[in-house]
């Protein structure tokens, strides 16, 4: 992940010696790498997407071209924000259950039938109920992605209080030594 400037900035480089471009973050964390089956956010010209798409789909379930370039990254900044805010309110969630005396894994049994599933949910509240955060994308990259889009943000006049927020939670963090723990590691600063 990178800024949209920068991905700008690429394409022209790359216009100038006849070379196509492509800015094309990905979701979907290490096992979606390993199992093929990332999300792309292209940004880009139509042409350029055209000739990559087939490669492209070695290693994605979803690829699909947002805009010109740069609209690849700016995608990925709405999927951090996305993300950032759906940890902290599962880590919430949790920590709430526990202190309330549920079965945190029952809980999740039952309200990950209903509107309160998410990737996240489905994929990290048992570790994280079990305090283990060592299976994805690392709050120091979470970290450098939230600058990103908070620096973005700041430029487009889009307002993101609680990705500042997150934000500073992730510091908090890293200063318990969590910097290379994923990022559901939110609820590991609840606990202390």
């Amino acid at each position: 992940t990178a800024s949209a400037e920068l991905a700008r900035e690429l394409a022209a480089a790359a216009a100038e010696k006849g070379v196509g471009f492509l800015d094309a973050p990905v979701s979907g964390g290490q096992a979606g790498a390993e199992n093929g089956v990332l999300t792309v956010m292209i940004g880009g010209e139509q042409v350029d997407m055209a000739k990559a798409e087939a490669a492209i789909m070695c290693f994605a379930r979803c690829a699909k071209l947002l805009g010109p370039a740069g609209s690849g990254q700016l995608a990925k900044m709405v999927n951090q924000i996305c993300i950032a805010g759906v940890v902290q309110g599962l880590a919430e969630a949790l920590n709430f259950a526990q202190n309330a005396g549920l079965d945190g894994a029952a809980v999740v049994e039952v309200i990950s039938q209903g509107a309160a599933s998410s990737w996240q949910m489905q994929n990290r509240s048992l570790t994280m109920l079990d305090g283990k955060y060592d299976f994805g994308f690392a709050v120091d990259w979470m970290r450098k992605d939230l600058g990103i889009a908070l620096n973005e943000a700041r430029q487009n006049g889009s307002h993101l209080p609680l990705t500042a927020l997150v934000d500073q939670f992730y510091s908090e963090v890293q200063q318990m030594g969590g910097g290379r723990w994923d990022t559901s590691s939110l609820l590991a600063r609840l606990k202390r």
